[in-house]
């Protein structure tokens, strides 16, 4: 028969220390699963609350170099940052680019999925709207303008989801006023 040996305090001691550290784990491991679930139906809770369930959340961003040569972030979607907290909205922020080409601006917007007839520009001084809906989808931006301009003689082209808008700069001694462009 063999001989049995006697334990000693120390793998008493491991024993013990080795049945709390998995009983840490397994609470560990079951408090993660309810935040993940609570974190999802708080998530679901919003959307709905909201409006927006169903709906993507879209958030992207670009970053380029500005003329005096510092960075840029750009930020596009429908996801902001509010604070710390993100805010989810239900109109889209669309891509779009500027271009200064001397006597005109040119402004670039990606909008895919609406139709030509629902999107509607405003323009106002140094600023251009740019809003647009179709069923579920909708944008809204506002683009800050190099320079004045004449909105009175400002050409819009829409196709395969991108908007491109040229307008005239504006005379000095003109006046300023906000108009609607078809």
């Amino acid at each position: 028969m063999p001989e049995r040996r006697r334990k000693s305090i120390f793998d008493m001691l491991d024993e013990m220390i080795n049945k709390m550290l998995r009983e840490v784990w397994e609470e560990l491991d079951e408090f993660a699963m309810e935040s993940r679930r609570f974190l999802e139906l708080s998530d679901e809770a919003l959307r709905e609350r909201r409006g927006i369930v169903g709906k993507p959340l879209v958030y992207g961003f670009r970053i380029t170099i500005g003329p005096d040569g510092k960075p840029k972030i750009e930020e596009f979607g429908n996801v902001k940052r509010v604070g710390r907290r993100p805010q989810i909205t239900e109109e889209a922020e669309p891509l779009v680019d500027v271009y200064d080409e001397g006597e005109k601006i040119r402004v670039v917007a990606e909008i895919p999925g609406v139709e030509k007839d629902r999107i509607k520009l405003k323009a106002i001084g140094r600023k251009l709207v740019i809003r647009a809906s179709n069923g579920d989808r909708k944008y809204y931006k506002e683009v800050e303008l190099p320079d004045e301009v004449d909105i009175k003689k400002a050409k819009a082209r829409y196709k395969n989801g991108v908007l491109e808008v040229e307008i005239p700069k504006k005379e000095s001694g003109e006046e300023e006023i906000g108009i609607q462009v078809e």
